[in-house]
């Protein structure tokens, strides 16, 4: 397992990763080019450099810059990859975006054939946090979702509406998608009404908590509510030891 963590220059979650045996890539948005395109964009040529980093890496955990690993206990084969624990909490005949969207999840997809592990809000798919198996599909996958076509369009949300799109119209990408439920993956550090409120927010004792929108709201500081969890987290670690 190896962490992605776009742009992040800190110590943590290294000491997480390193718990676990896992390593973490940080990839500079400065390294790739995407023309015009928001530098959010990023986060798809750093999954592809870090599949070609770590060849041997059977599964990468791709994390928002603006979200903290809050529960080390947690080791993500149990909590998730497991094949028979998958297949638990993978959310079937699901509609793809919500409320309403046509497309849904795969009703008989087993939990071997899964290689993209997402999960969504009362909005949409989320990208800050997910799970990517290496293989020739993942290649096509980033390669699909990288099309300059796609950055050309000037989806609204960027990467993440043609993360949308691709799995809507691409039956070759929903049929190895797996959406579990998001507090496993990506709570939110904020009740923001139209992505689930307060039923996703963070509580103690979940595995992540993510800062969502931070850096786009001017009345939002994305350092101090890093900082508030950060010290949470600390104090947590040191309670244990």
């Amino acid at each position: 397992m190896h962490g992605v963590l776009p742009s992040r220059k800190t110590s943590h979650p290294p000491p997480y990763a390193a718990a676990r045996g896992y390593a973490t890539f940080f990839p500079n948005v400065t390294d790739y080019n995407f023309g015009e395109s928001p530098r959010s964009w990023a986060l798809v040529p750093g999954l592809r450099h870090a599949l070609a980093v770590y060849p041997h890496t059977p599964y990468f955990f791709a994390l928002s810059p603006h979200a903290l690993i809050m529960n080390p206990s947690i080791d993500l084969r149990a909590h998730i990859l497991d094949k028979k624990k998958l297949e638990t909490l993978m959310l079937k005949d699901k509609p793809v975006v919500p409320p309403d969207s046509v497309i849904k999840t795969f009703g008989n997809l087993q939990g071997d054939r899964v290689d993209l592990i997402l999960t969504q809000d009362g909005e949409g798919l989320c990208q800050g946090s997910f799970i990517l198996r290496r293989g020739d599909w993942a290649k096509f996958f980033l390669e699909t979702w990288f099309d300059p076509l796609y950055r050309s369009y000037n989806f609204q949300k960027a990467e993440g509406h043609a993360l949308e799109h691709i799995v809507q119209w691409h039956p070759t990408i929903l049929a190895k998608l797996a959406l579990i439920p998001q507090r496993l993956l990506n709570s939110y550090s904020v009740d923001i009404a139209s992505r689930g409120g307060k039923d996703v927010m963070y509580k103690d004792g979940e595995f992540v908590v993510r800062l969502v929108g931070c850096e786009l709201d001017q009345n939002r500081d994305c350092e101090k509510e890093m900082e508030t969890y950060y010290e949470k987290w600390k104090h947590g670690v040191e309670k244990k030891t």
